[in-house]
């Protein structure tokens, strides 16, 4: 197995390896240790039933189930998430910078998109930032301020993006989680808040609140230092660290359809907060 950096510290694209087939112990470990070197892989013309995708993600642990999956006809497999964009919609998934479902207790490690069928004209491009280095490029006394922070994550905050509103008697979840996680795998530190699903910092000022998380959310969004950009083609799986990295999808292909399936991999627990004094 071949990783080619695609930026310094952000992705790889992966060649030398077939995912369609039974995947060895000793692959398993390189997917693993590539992925937390990386953070992003990217392998393309990987021809993928839903068998063998779920079977890559299980390399990195146990399935995770989305939310919106939970109470399916038992027709439908819970576990894979669709992005189904059809040629007439006016948004996509995931247009704001956000890691997948933090409103969770035990949010999702780890997520595997596989798209087959892509704009024809091109576009519907996905952004990658790494949060390792959003956090590293805060000042000291920043550091500081946020590593005593926890903040809330709303999942109702995401649905009111997309229109949705929850019929009455559902739930969904929303849990509160450190502003500064510990990577469970490296013992780095992470940036752990995101635009989609941070609604605000607890036993904090509101308007304090808001001046930080806006601007933590304004540098995520516009530091392209950070971020690398992923041109699909079909066939192509991408995974991804969704403790170690924020993604956007860009939805510039209004008038066409873009189709793909996701499964996320569950954590082994609630995030753990860092601790700058012992740096762990």
């Amino acid at each position: 197995m071949r990783c080619s950096p695609i930026t310094p510290s952000l992705g790889a694209e992966v060649s030398d390896v077939d995912l369609q087939t039974p995947i060895s112990s000793s692959t398993a470990l390189q997917l693993r240790q590539a992925l937390n070197k990386h953070h992003v892989l990217v392998f393309r013309s990987q021809h993928l039933d839903r068998e063998a995708h779920k079977a890559v993600a299980r390399c990195f642990g146990e399935l995770h189930t989305h939310p919106s999956r939970r109470h399916l006809a038992q027709d439908q497999d819970p576990e894979f998430f669709l992005i189904d964009i059809k040629h007439d919609a006016r948004q996509s998934n995931g247009e704001t910078w956000h890691a997948d479902i933090t409103c969770e207790e035990v949010p999702p490690r780890a997520s595997l998109l596989y798209l087959t069928n892509l704009p024809e004209n091109g576009g519907g491009d996905t952004l990658f930032t790494n949060m390792h280095d959003a956090f590293n490029e805060l000042s000291p006394e920043l550091q500081g301020v946020l590593c005593s922070k926890r903040a809330f994550h709303d999942g109702e905050q995401d649905l009111r993006q997309y229109g949705i509103k929850l019929k009455q008697g559902h739930t969904y979840p929303a849990n509160d989680h450190p502003v500064i996680i510990r990577h469970p795998d490296t013992g780095q530190p992470t940036l752990y808040v995101n635009q989609s699903f941070t609604s605000h910092l607890l036993d904090t000022p509101s308007w304090e609140s808001s001046m930080l998380l806006g601007g933590l959310f304004d540098r995520i969004r516009s530091n392209v230092r950070h971020q690398c950009r992923i041109k699909w083609t079909p066939h192509t799986l991408v995974i991804w660290d969704n403790y170690s990295v924020q993604h956007q999808a860009v939805f510039d292909y209004q008038g066409f359809a873009r189709y793909g399936e996701r499964l996320t991999v569950a954590g082994s627990g609630p995030p753990v907060a860092w601790d700058p004094v012992s740096k762990e």
